[in-house]
């Protein structure tokens, strides 16, 4: 089973379990999601509204928590530890993971140094372990490590929830893909109806070009034909005739 469809499961399955739940009984099922290994995905289950309405209760933490896995680091968890609950190891290392898939939308050439400030690794032998067993095994990243330049080259990174605001400069960068894909396209057909052009006018150059070697093979045929007909008078012929006159 893929990646996708291994989430997509998880997902529907989270889904359903919070929509059946209210009150504190949906804080065990945000906890429980957001420490499965495999799972890496939390709009769907934000956007449930049993969900929703934890906002403003004494449960509202979970739907903190639950936000914070959505479209939250490492550094912002630290950040704002005081107002939410505290993490269980699975936690901690899936919100870890996701720091390093947030790392990599902006920049595909990861350092070390950047990265054990963010995930708060002490020694380089200790984040490569993490990169390896727990982000390229996990099938969430896929990338090289650069010991030589301590940094770690992504080559792929599976995408986070979108965060609020995030769709419509998502849209406007698609536009202008599109408007420079279709400039793109604009050109690369004038370049073909070009190269057309040239063609044609390459064809009918060597079209005459021939035309004129043809001319001047039968032309010079047409004298050589004139030169073989012409009688030659030889010097023995000549004086014969002369003879001839003479008598």
């Amino acid at each position: 089973m893929d990646i996708e469809q291994k989430q997509a499961e998880l997902i529907d399955h989270f889904v359903k379990k919070a929509s059946a739940q209210v009150g504190s009984a949906i804080g065990a099922v945000i906890v429980e999601a957001t420490s499965h290994a495999s799972l890496f995905a939390f709009s769907e289950i934000l956007a449930v509204p049993t969900v929703a309405e934890l906002e403003g209760t004494e449960n509202s933490v979970y739907l903190e928590l639950l936000r914070l896995f959505a479209h939250g680091t490492w550094s912002d968890y630290k950040s704002n530890s005081g107002s939410l609950p505290q993490l269980l190891p699975d936690q901690v290392l899936k919100l870890k993971q996701l720091t390093v898939l947030t790392l990599a939308e902006t920049n595909k050439v990861l350092p070390y140094d950047q990265l054990m400030l963010e995930l708060d690794v002490t020694n380089v032998r200790e984040l490569e372990d993490f990169i390896i067993n727990e982000c390229i095994y996990a099938g969430i990243v896929r990338g090289k490590l650069d010991q030589l330049r301590r940094c770690f080259e992504v080559q792929f990174a599976a995408g986070r929830d979108l965060r609020p605001g995030q769709l419509g400069s998502m849209i406007q960068t698609l536009s202008n893909w599109l408007g420079t894909s279709d400039n793109l396209l604009i050109s690369i057909q004038e370049k073909i109806k070009w190269a057309d052009t040239m063609s044609e006018l390459d064809k009918k150059h060597r079209k005459d070009v021939e035309d004129k070697v043809e001319e001047v093979k039968k032309s010079v045929a047409v004298k050589k034909l004139h030169t073989i007909s012409r009688p030659t008078l030889t010097f023995e012929g000549l004086r014969r005739s002369t003879l001839n006159l003479v008598e």
